[in-house]
């Protein structure tokens, strides 16, 4: 299989230009293109087992969303919010050349999904949302505003590894290979200490948030997942914190009425390492 060709496109903020990094997997020919997104401080690698499995079908794009992984860091760090990420898909998919994409998005991942699938231009042509839904979790956001701007450093690669383990529990188990990628696809070494490879200031949009404005947001979010009509698969861990059951059921009767498959023994968000995982992603795009 070939190897994934690594990418640029520039964007643009309300503070100038910044550079998008992002992996192509497949046929770069293949009108058939499926977009995966990460959650708030993962990145493109993330997707490198489900893409590799899903070439053969798709052209598929792995996007380091501003501010992680190979992409440039925000000017103005209160631009690391939806409708910039948003902005900059709509950016990424005009350079693609194409009218419609399959979309995988978690967590933060599929909030970016569910506002592009809002739209009456019908981009999305089918919706894979990964344990996120149009309600915010108070619990689960204070979860991760406890390590989000954080800039911890190690002198070993095991140490971080560990760290990325502990504040990954919900992840569910892996092996030590799987835990192994899945630090060092968000670390980076610099003379030998190892840093999360993310903007710290991330966190000041997302720190700054009120009760007020979470409830605003979802108002917001729950009126784009309303105008959705493209097909729509919905995974939630079944220990999650923060897509609840009662959300993850209102989203099978609301909007496009999303296919509800539950994972067991993972929490806030599944992987999609996993074969079982990776089979319910393609079986429902692939239908």
């Amino acid at each position: 299989m070939k190897a994934p060709a690594s990418r640029y496109v520039r964007c643009m903020s309300p503070a100038g230009l910044h550079r998008l990094a992002y992996k192509e997997w497949g046929d770069a020919a293949n009108p058939r293109v499926l977009v995966c997104v990460h959650g708030l401080t993962r990145v493109s690698d993330d997707f490198d087992v489900i893409a590799a499995k899903l070439c053969e079908h798709y052209r598929v794009i792995c996007p380091d969303i501003v501010g992680r992984g190979r992409s440039d860091h925000l000017r103005d760090p209160l631009h690391y919010q939806v409708p910039q990420y948003i902005a900059d898909m709509v950016t990424l998919i005009a350079r693609l050349d194409v009218e419609q994409v399959d979309w995988l998005g978690t967590s933060m991942g599929g909030l970016i999904g569910i506002g592009l699938a809002a739209q009456p231009q019908r981009l999305i042509r089918r919706l894979v949302l990964n344990d996120i839904g149009p309600a915010l979790n108070p619990q689960a956001m204070a979860r991760i505003a406890e390590y989000v701007g954080q800039a911890p450093s190690f002198a070993s690669f095991e140490k971080a590894r560990d760290y990325v383990k502990l504040i990954s529990a919900s992840f569910g188990e892996h092996d030590d290979a799987q835990w192994n990628k899945l630090a060092r696809d968000v670390l980076k070494e610099e003379q030998g200490v190892w840093h999360f490879a993310y903007d710290p200031a991330l966190a000041v949009p997302f720190k700054a948030m009120t009760p007020q404005t979470i409830a605003q947001a979802e108002q917001t979010l729950w009126a784009a997942y309303d105008a959705i009509r493209c097909p729509t698969l919905l995974l939630r861990g079944a220990n999650s914190d923060m897509l609840s059951p009662a959300t993850a059921q209102e989203m099978t009767q609301r909007g496009p009425k999303a296919q509800l498959q539950v994972l067991q023994n993972v929490g806030h968000a599944p992987t999609l390492l996993d074969n079982v995982q990776i089979a319910l992603v393609k079986d429902f795009l692939l239908a």
